[in-house]
């Protein structure tokens, strides 16, 4: 059984780690929130993945969308960042272990989304000391009762990969209802006003629903997004299934928060991919 069990990789330096000073913090960036919900059936997200201290006032944006949620099914895609592999890694059974307690890992779900002829494969090991997936877990467990998630890892980002991927994503959700995560950071440590111009091209892409520009981007600069790949597959998926807008709820970069550093930043982008009502 303890094999199953994904440990926090993170907490107490990414975010706290005590239950209490979770919910304090979490709490602390929701109440920025001030915009009233898109309109629209919510189909997926897109948020961040640094430290609370840096982006978690955007992820908040997105997250508080789940308030008062309950026994909810979220499939989480975010980048590998520390080990390289070819495909997608799922974290099939078992949950993730953080301050707040034990996330069930949705094993139904998980099989629908398991398919080694598209690349996703049951590999735990690129989990064990990833962030992009734990740093969405403080909101989403902090929110949503009854939360069960689905990890997926990409490792190499490719345009197959990716549309592999959002097949993969978009049946798997039409057996198994979830909200689609699409876990991803812009540009990275540009000045400020070049890593708005650069985000502002991607920030376009997510509004426009449009993967295929998206991709055509990435393809030509991956430094646009360090999770371009699961943005692309989840934008993808969720036009599948029905998503005929966007909406950003929030823009911004690791200087609005601590020092207010704008020489060097991180881009950050919060946004609700949605149908019609």
């Amino acid at each position: 059984m303890a094999d199953s069990i994904r440990s926090a990789a993170v907490a107490g330096s990414w975010y706290p780690a005590d239950a209490r000073g979770v919910g304090r913090v979490v709490e602390e960036h929701l109440a920025r929130v001030h915009q009233a919900p898109p309109e629209g059936r919510l189909v997926g997200l897109v948020a961040p993945h640094a430290g609370l201290q840096y982006s978690g006032s955007v992820a908040a944006h997105a997250y508080a969308l789940l308030r008062g949620r309950r026994n909810l099914t979220v499939i989480l895609v975010g980048p590998s960042h520390r080990v390289d592999f070819e495909g997608c890694a799922l974290w099939a059974r078992g949950a993730f272990d953080t301050p707040l307690g034990r996330i069930p890992v949705d094993e139904e779900c998980a099989a629908a989304v398991l398919d080694p002829a598209a690349g996703v494969f049951d590999e735990p090991r690129p989990h064990r000391p990833e962030h992009s997936l734990e740093m969405q877990l403080p909101f989403l467990q902090h929110l949503v009762a009854g939360l069960k998630i689905v990890p997926v890892l990409m490792g190499r980002q490719t345009r197959g990969q990716a549309e592999a991927l959002a097949a993969v994503l978009a049946r798997a959700v039409e057996q198994h209802p979830a909200l689609l995560v699409a876990s991803s950071d812009l540009s990275h440590f540009q000045p400020a006003h070049v890593a708005q111009q650069l985000d502002r091209e991607v920030v376009g892409d997510v509004e426009r629903l449009d993967p295929e520009g998206l991709m055509t981007r990435l393809e030509r600069d991956p430094g646009h997004a360090c999770g371009g790949g699961p943005l692309v597959a989840v934008l993808s998926a969720a036009r599948r299934l029905g998503a005929d807008h966007a909406v950003v709820l929030r823009y911004g970069d690791s200087g609005d928060e601590g020092e207010h550093d704008k020489s060097r930043v991180v881009g950050y982008l919060a946004a609700a991919l949605l149908a019609a009502a």
